[in-house]
């Protein structure tokens, strides 16, 4: 463990600077307030000195810790008077000591001990950020101290569950004094607690085993029950959000086939799954594996016997493939120009921590089990170590292990701010400032410069590592294409390579080089994908279903009009080659789009493409640079048409390679759906005019609802809109060449519009558009004016139509009418309801639904028992009772995200509003990537194995079975919370 006794009063002028005067002087304020008690604060204040200037800017920068100074003034006092190392030193101490008597009481209960660990972490956390920020701690001795407390709060909460235990008769401990010792209880901690680098906000991956007969459970028979009871009880001692916060967010999924065993398992159980069924990311996973809590002998000797489970005797060249398949879950994506900045994932995006880590693992994998050396847990050690093996050079150890700590360092200010468990960049220019000043930069620019230039430094070491990899474990037989009749040879290298039909590959191969599609008809164009091939049936070998996944890119070919710019482009860019590869084995969908429009590819060949976030701005520009020459009506359809399926497509490329999350897609295909339907009204405006010229008064508006209103569009979705218009009572008829009354003229705005978004062109159909939620249904008029709306919403409604109305958002239009329409949805839903009428006719409309809709699978996330639609459905009921419960809340479009944790503050239990919004988050990342990838229901079963891969990355979980468990947990909790908020 580091030690130091660097008070924070030698820190340097101008570290730090706030992140606004504003912040500054609020924060000035809400010190003085605190230095009327803490007299180390109101000396601190008095001169202007570089600690003072410190302390401000830590609490303008950190809301998290400003609020900890709030609450706890004494920690800041603390810190400003004496050394850091030692009362941080002291509180890891506490920790592993929470679960004893003091000194004239009797034993603590539970809550007691819940409550001690989260005081002891809540300024263990406070103290570990300011020497952090302060450069009295470096990321290595603030990763290490975040171990220590992890571990000591692990180690107390196992001492009393098994003292409590042994009190209640179900266990007898050897010794009560020391519970753990002699216990047979194995709680190994993995990843980040593991290699004793914890992030500071960060999860604790823990697995646990027992052994039946270390004679603590009087019948081992029952050891099956008691002793994942108890860790249900250690997840909630440490994760539970009380009035005092929680101590870590815990995690247990990665014990052997989670989905369907204990929380805790029998240790001769787990040795038999090893030996037997155990995967290569299993083995990656307990490199870092090290005992934290527990009988640490039994810890200890678990982990000696895996030893030849996770490093083989032979150097492991057989596991590379494995290995890029837990890269591909991962998701690092390599290559497609510049990397931004904005939104990045400095974890898992490119260039990011987990390269790093994956680097060195695959290295330790491969070499492990012939050099002892090579098997340490920390990052940079191994890094030392490898460099000693001469499996790597100086210079390329002093580049990662820079880039290492700076990522850490990175990733630790992300988590200060807030205290979220969240690896992304701020994604606007005043949240990225923050992250800049905490990393000691002036401005964004030359922090954004120094980050960038770190990304591509282990992007290039990484990709030359796998590039090196794949020549060591693939050598290329025979690859002849000529003649009618297949080459033997061939036909062997092709199922080396991974093919199952090697016949129909090689048949479907000859028909390039035939020049049968146009594509392949140029003499050159077929020399280019000849030298092009060896490399095509390596990369598309590597997947699972090789064949499908080639059958997909020959249909692709066939609708090419040319091929040449194609063949060079993928000669000379092998991750073009590799999207190309994963759109065909995960992603039928687009790979069924990109066979019939070829043309959307060519936004592929865009080199900025990943650098650019598709932000409304970004779009907007796109939009108008693309219409900005079309001059005609049905010109202006075709063109928004072309754009529109082009952009979809570029957005789910991004989805699809890790570049944006699930909720940013949904964003985007939202932003772009406005844009679209803002151009075709224009244009629709236009040809109304041109045949019945201007009502007197007119004035219309497009809204927005459902998704399309909540900024939750997926790649697949139709748009609900409704058409609101008005004019002047006393006007007859349109002023045009052929004049219509008020109802046919604006019926007719409406008909033209849905004909532009929806109609059939050459070019496709922009959107399905529904209407139903419109006053009155299908029964009613297509276009509703804006009194007759008001009147319908206020006094004939339903609570489903006021529920469908929280998630409104006007797009387009006549800036009045707007406002008009924005008014009436702010009264409406600020109408003081019935609470028990709302709750009850809620919880009727989800059972009629389930009875109308029944949901095919667990995989139909949106109508299943606890899936989107019933967090959906609370995030409406809660806007709908608010006003009756006093809460408001701020006007603008929310999506459901959003308005749930803006009204669950108030209105729900703090750990059901993050479960809700756990669940939501999942379902949303996995919602966006099966609507990209396939149309129809996902299924296990059936998909690809690309999609599978993806799906899994994309819920975070090793593998499908882990990740069904998941969402069935989650559901459940979901349903639960349901049934109760609305059990009124």
């Amino acid at each position: 463990m580091p030690t130091s006794d660097h008070r924070l009063a030698s820190v340097q002028k101008g570290l730090l600077r706030p992140v606004n005067q504003t912040e500054a002087k609020s924060v000035l304020a809400d010190l003085k307030d605190i230095g009327k008690s803490e007299p180390a604060v109101a000396t601190l204040l008095e001169g202007e000195t570089p600690l003072r200037e410190f302390v401000i800017s830590v609490l303008t920068l950190s809301p998290y810790l400003r609020d900890m100074a709030k609450l706890d003034p004494t920690v800041l006092a603390a810190a400003i008077e004496q050394p850091l190392e030692p009362q941080i030193e002291q509180l890891v101490v506490a920790a592993r000591h929470a679960w004893e008597t003091l000194p004239g009481e009797g034993q603590p209960s539970e809550s007691e001990v819940m409550s001690r660990l989260r005081i002891i972490k809540r300024k263990a956390a406070f103290l570990i950020a300011l020497a952090d920020l302060a450069r009295v701690f470096d990321a290595r001795a603030t990763t290490s101290w975040l171990s220590a407390l992890a571990e000591g709060a692990i180690s107390a909460t196992i001492d009393h569950l098994l003292l409590s235990a042994h009190h209640a008769g179900k266990i007898v401990l050897k010794d009560p004094a020391r519970p753990s010792e002699g216990s047979g209880l194995i709680v190994l901690g993995m990843g980040k607690l593991g290699a004793e680098e914890l992030n500071y906000s960060s999860d604790i991956d823990l697995v646990i085993f027992f052994d039946e007969t270390a004679g603590i459970v009087p019948d081992p028979q029952d050891a099956i029950e008691i002793f994942p009871r108890l860790m249900r009880r250690l997840v909630r001692i440490l994760q539970e959000r009380t009035a005092d916060g929680y101590v870590f967010r815990t995690d247990l999924r990665l014990r052997p086939d989670p989905g369907a065993t204990p929380l805790a398992m029998p240790v001769d159980a787990a040795m038999i799954y090893y030996e037997g069924r155990g995967q290569n990311w299993e083995r990656a996973a307990f490199i870092k594996a090290r005992p934290v809590g527990g009988d640490r002998v039994a810890g200890a000797a678990f982990v000696q016997d895996l030893v030849p489970f996770v490093f083989r005797k032979y150097l492991d060249y057989a596991a590379i493939a494995d290995i890029h398949s837990i890269k591909r879950q991962i998701h690092v994506h390599k290559g497609h120009g510049a990397i931004a900045v904005k939104g990045h994932n400095v974890k898992l995006g490119r260039g990011g921590i987990r390269e790093i880590e994956f680097f060195v693992q695959t290295q330790q994998l491969i070499a492990g089990g012939r050099m002892p050396a090579l098997r340490s847990r920390a990052t940079e050690e191994t890094l030392e170590e490898l460099t000693k093996a001469k499996w790597i050079d100086e210079e390329t150890r002093d580049e990662l292990t820079g880039a290492y700590w700076f990522l850490r360092n990175v990733e630790h200010r992300i988590q200060m701010v807030r205290d979220e468990q969240t690896h992304l960049l701020p994604e606007t220019e005043s949240e990225l400032k923050r992250i800049a000043f905490m990393m000691g930069f002036s401005d964004t620019p030359s922090f954004s410069e120094a980050l960038v230039s770190i990304l591509k430094t282990v992007e290039r070491r990484y990709s030359r590592l796998f590039e090196q990899e794949a020549k060591l474990s693939n050598e290329a037989g025979n690859l002849v294409f000529t003649g009618q009749n297949d080459d033997p040879d061939t036909l062997e290298t092709l199922r080396k390579l991974g093919f199952e039909r090697p016949s129909d590959i090689s048949r479907v191969i000859r028909t390039w080089h035939y020049g049968r599609y146009r594509a392949t008809q140029s003499v050159e164009a077929r020399e280019r994908l000849t030298e092009l091939t060896p490399e095509l049936l390596q990369v598309f070998g590597a997947n699972k279903r090789a064949d499908e996944a080639l059958l997909r890119f020959n249909n692709f070919l066939s609708g090419l009009p040319a091929g040449i710019q194609l063949f060079s482009l993928l000669g000379n860019n092998p991750a073009l080659l590799s999207l190309i590869v994963n759109i065909m084995s995960s992603a039928p969908r687009l790979a069924d789009i990109i066979a019939a429009k070829p043309h959307v590819f060519d936004g592929m060949l865009d080199p900025g493409l990943m650098a650019e976030l598709p932000t409304r701005d970004y779009l907007a520009g796109r939009i108008k640079s693309f219409l900005v020459s079309a001059r005609h009506y049905e010109e202006i359809l075709d063109r928004l048409r072309i754009f529109a399926s082009e952009q979809r497509f570029l957005i789910g490329i991004r989805l699809l390679t890790g570049g944006i999350s699930g909720a940013m897609a949904a964003r985007a295909f939202t932003h772009l759906a406005d844009l679209v339907v803002a151009a075709a009204f224009e244009a629709v405006m236009k040809e109304v005019r041109l045949a019945h010229g201007d009502y007197p008064g007119g004035r219309v508006a497009i809204m927005g609802m459902g998704k399309l209103g909540s900024f939750e569009l997926t790649a697949g979705s139709d748009i609900d809109i409704i058409l609101l218009y008005d004019y002047d009572d006393d006007a007859g008829e349109s002023d045009g060449p052929k004049p219509l009354d008020a109802t046919r003229y604006f019926t007719r705005i409406t008909q033209r519009l849905i004909a532009a978004l929806s109609a059939p062109t050459a070019e496709g159909v922009l959107y399905e558009v529904d209407m139903r939620l419109r006053p009155s249904g299908n029964k009613g008029p297509v276009a509703t004016r804006i009194n007759s709306f008001e009147k319908y919403q206020r006094e004939e409604a339903w609570t489903w139509e006021h529920m469908a109305l929280s998630r409104a958002r006007l797009l387009c239009g006549d800036d009045g009418l707007i406002r008009d329409a924005e008014r009436i949805i702010g009264e409406v839903l600020s109408t003081k309801s019935d609470v028990a009428k709302i709750a009850r006719d809620v919880a009727e409309m989800r059972v009629l639904l389930e009875q109308e809709k029944p949901p095919k699978s667990i995989w139909d996330l949106k109508l299943m028992p606890g899936g989107l639609i019933d967090i959906e459905f609370i995030a409406q009921y809660l806007r709908l009772i608010a006003p009756a419960k006093g809460v408001e809340l701020e006007t603008g479009s929310l999506n459901t995200g959003e308005a749930l944790k803006a009204l669950g503050l108030r209105l729900m239990d703090r750990n059901d509003l993050d479960t809700c919004l756990e669940a939501l988050a999942l379902y949303t990342e996995l919602a966006q990537l099966i609507r990209l990838c396939v149309d129809g229901l996902f299924d296990p079963e059936e998909a690809p194995a690309g999609l599978i891969e993806l799906v899994c990355r994309a819920g975070d979980c090793p593998d499908i079975r882990t990740l069904e468990a998941e969402i069935r947990r989650l559901s459940k909790a979901v349903r639960s919370i349901f049934q109760t908020v609305t059990a009124h």
